[in-house]
């Protein structure tokens, strides 16, 4: 049974989930509280794999129903409880904000703990930020703050590695590094949504289309964070449905986005050409709408399949529903509320990379600078041999991750140790036993097959030989 976290007002009897939506109209009018028994298990510590791969699963069978929850930061449940009293349930999403204003940027932490109690009772976690501009400080009002303008210098400059705003940026990533390790540590798993909306102009971040916009902001977004071990986070990219289309130029690229998503405000739900349009940006990824006011009708559901989930916005749930409009869409067949789904636990397995002569993949002196080499060494079962595969193709060991030097595609290039970026670099694909580098299409190999002990491995054409066959803990 569920583990639930929430104490409830009124003790309230059960009754079979799926009440007909007119039945539950009708009992509600009279003031009948209803409950629902919960189907499904409580989440367990997971990983963001899982996740992802759950999406996949129900991608043209179910839709996970998901509510959003804006400041202030110290009732950070709120609208949630607006979905419970109304249908008698909770939603299988809880949305929640980073926060902008000073007052809810020093109470995240009420934030971070709503986050582990909704996994803990069996609902996704998501997280938007409505982040300042870093022209100016932690802190700041909406107004001017988040919906602003910069320069297209300005812009230019947090997007250069070494300016002074492009150091202003990555400080300002690092001030939420401590609440989402929180969530990594308790084994929840982060839909983040940074930067949404990037195609619009009312915030400092949007309407730069192209390699070196919004896109560009978004890929040293990940890799900063990335960086910081945040291994949880299930990086949703978003644009509105604004008619003036080319979504595309926005996207900054597959290895960059594991949920393509799309917030619906010009009209109340996504047309039919939207829903093909992010089809064709995710390109089999899962897709979902992060933003909307009106709750999905049976037409929705029932017309586009695909989408993974839904989040209604905070006061739009009933500033924009009726109560008969808010119970059809959580009581329709498609549709998955908390308790009706689960996400199975476990951590990524860590272990020995093992391949030619018995001998293992081993970081050079068990060294953690950037650059150490890794080479083949005697198996001892130390951290330098312990390596981790993560969902997102990485081997990890002593916090950093197994890198090609460079971002090198040329035979012979060796391999090091390196701050985890989210590069292709880093990303590893396991083929009949071989280690396969995305970036460079090759494999890893030991020179010449040497079996010596301190042999520096490097990567290589794809081949037969026996030196680069490796076994793994993933």
């Amino acid at each position: 049974m569920p583990r639930h976290v929430r104490q409830e007002e009124n003790t309230v009897h059960p009754v079979p989930r799926r009440v007909p939506a007119a039945l539950l109209a009708l009992l509600t009018a009279f003031g009948l509280a209803v409950a629902i028994t919960p189907q499904g298990s409580a989440f367990p510590a997971s990983t963001r794999q899982a996740v992802i791969d759950h999406l996949a699963s129900i991608t043209g069978r179910n839709t996970i129903s998901g509510q959003h929850n804006k400041e202030p930061a110290n009732l950070p449940g709120q609208y949630t409880q607006q979905v419970k009293d109304i249908t008698g349930q909770y939603p299988g999403l809880w949305g929640g904000d980073l926060m902008f204003r000073p007052e809810d940027v020093a109470n995240r932490q009420r934030v971070v703990d709503q986050a582990k109690t909704e996994w803990a009772n069996g609902s996704l976690v998501a997280l938007t930020w409505h982040v300042c501009t870093p022209t100016g400080g932690s802190g700041c009002q909406f107004d001017g703050g988040v919906k602003t303008r910069i320069s297209d210098r300005q812009f230019a400059e947090v997007v250069t590695d070494g300016t002074a705003l492009n150091a202003a940026w990555k400080r300002r990533l690092d001030e939420v590094v401590p609440y989402l390790q929180q969530l990594k540590a308790a084994g929840v798993p982060v839909l983040f949504r940074p930067l949404h909306e990037m195609n619009e102009s009312w915030n400092w971040w949007g309407n730069r289309p192209g390699p070196d916009g919004g896109a560009k902001l978004f890929r040293i977004t990940r890799d900063h964070l990335a960086g910081k071990g945040l291994d949880n986070l299930i990086w949703v990219w978003n644009v509105q449905d604004n008619p003036a289309g080319d979504w595309a130029a926005y996207y900054p690229g597959a290895q960059y986005v594991d949920v393509v998503s799309l917030d619906v405000w010009y009209k109340p739900y996504p047309s039919q050409a939207d829903y093909q349009q992010v089809q064709a940006i995710a390109g089999g990824k899962p897709i979902a709408i992060a933003e909307m006011g009106k709750v999905p009708n049976a037409s929705l559901l029932d017309g586009q399949t695909r989408w993974s989930y839904f989040m209604v916005w905070s006061e739009q749930l009933r500033g924009n529903n009726s109560n008969a409009e808010i119970q059809a869409g959580y009581f329709h067949p498609r549709v998955l509320n908390q308790g009706e789904f689960t996400i199975p636990g476990g951590t990524a397995r860590g272990g020995p990379i093992t391949g030619s002569g018995g001998k293992c993949v081993d970081v050079a002196g068990a060294g953690t600078a950037n650059g150490t080499p890794v080479q083949l060494w005697d198996c001892n079962g130390t951290a330098a041999q312990t390596w981790t595969a993560g969902g997102d193709g990485t081997f990890r060991a002593l916090g950093k991750c197994l890198d090609v030097t460079g971002q090198g595609t040329a035979n012979g290039t060796p391999v090091q140790l390196w701050d985890c970026n989210g590069s292709g670099a880093q990303r590893w694909q396991v083929q009949s036993g071989q280690l396969r580098n995305q970036q460079s299409g090759r494999c890893l190999d030991v020179p010449g097959g040497n079996t010596a002990a301190g042999t520096r491995l490097h990567v290589w054409d794809c081949n037969a030989n026996a030196w680069q066959r490796w076994s793994t803990p993933a």
